[in-house]
């Protein structure tokens, strides 16, 4: 870790197309406040054709960034573009974290990540299960599914109205992630202690179809990666049938703890009074 006093004048970025709906400022720069140090993180909108520029400038000192995050479009171009991508990144073909180091730049994927501190916080002992199922398989659904695969659950059962792109998703993580068609959803959830929602299912007041949860074991967990609204239509009915529930608000606070720590040399905590300020937030939009 950094020693806190080489963060001074330390500015690092969102960059997406477009961007300036990101509450990833409000994240960061509450804890660089908390934490007391000197430093920025801004939005950068680029566009597509722009982005390889972008990077160029950030790898040769130009931008005065010493690292950003990168959401939609660009996750993939962040990707093939970085010096060292990791392991994480190069499994998922794509980035979400950028930072320099030594004068190359550094890529990782904090996604997953994310997801999983998420569940750790609201949900401990979650990952008991041997099963869990996935419902959609886009690109949101990759890190999760590499996430859930690395912590160990032996079988990881992907659900999607286009079986093919479940089963792309299947061929890219191994043998333990089986693709299925949506009329398999029943079957599949028999026994799982893990229910994740990637889809965009009940966003923004969609509407959702019902679910039937009770083939779940007994204590599985329903999360949902949404969190617009923060209680979504498929939180609302598992948690009507006796499950717990964990929303995805946490998902996006815990994703950006590595990236703080690479940036700016310390560790930021996700407490109450952050998820306070994002839902404030919210409320206003």
């Amino acid at each position: 870790m950094r020693d806190s006093r080489e963060t001074s004048a330390r500015h690092a970025f969102v960059t997406g197309f477009p961007v300036k709906h990101s509450r990833s400022p409000l994240i960061h720069g509450h804890w660089l406040k908390t934490l007391g140090l000197t430093g920025s993180y801004t939005r950068q909108e680029v566009s597509p054709e722009d982005f390889a520029g972008f990077v160029s400038r950030l790898k040769n000192g130009e931008s005065g960034f010493i690292g950003g995050n990168v959401t939609i479009p660009h996750k993939e171009n962040a990707f093939r573009l970085a010096d060292r991508p990791d392991l994480l990144s190069e499994e998922l073909g794509a980035s979400n974290t950028l930072w320099l180091e030594d004068g190359k730049l550094c890529a990782t994927n904090t996604d997953g990540y994310g997801f999983l501190a998420n569940l750790e916080a609201q949900a401990p002992g979650w990952d008991r299960t041997d099963r869990a199922v996935i419902l959609g398989a886009g690109g949101a659904s990759r890190a999760i599914i590499q996430a859930v695969r690395d912590r160990g659950v032996g079988e990881i059962h992907v659900v999607n109205r286009t079986v093919a792109r479940a089963r792309e998703l299947a061929d890219r993580f191994g043998p333990k992630v089986h693709a299925h068609a949506m009329e398999a959803l029943c079957e599949v959830s028999k026994g799982a202690g893990l229910f994740v929602n990637t889809t965009s299912l009940g966003m923004d007041g969609e509407p959702a179809p019902d679910f039937d949860f009770s083939p779940l074991s007994a204590g599985a967990v329903v999360t949902d990666i949404v969190y617009v609204p923060l209680v979504t239509p498929i939180l609302r009915q598992a948690a009507e049938q006796g499950f717990l529930t964990v929303d995805g608000l946490g998902m996006l606070l815990h994703q950006a703890v590595p990236g703080f720590e690479k940036w700016f040399g310390a560790r930021p905590t996700v407490d109450a009074a952050l998820r306070q300020l994002i839902l404030a937030d919210m409320e206003k939009h």
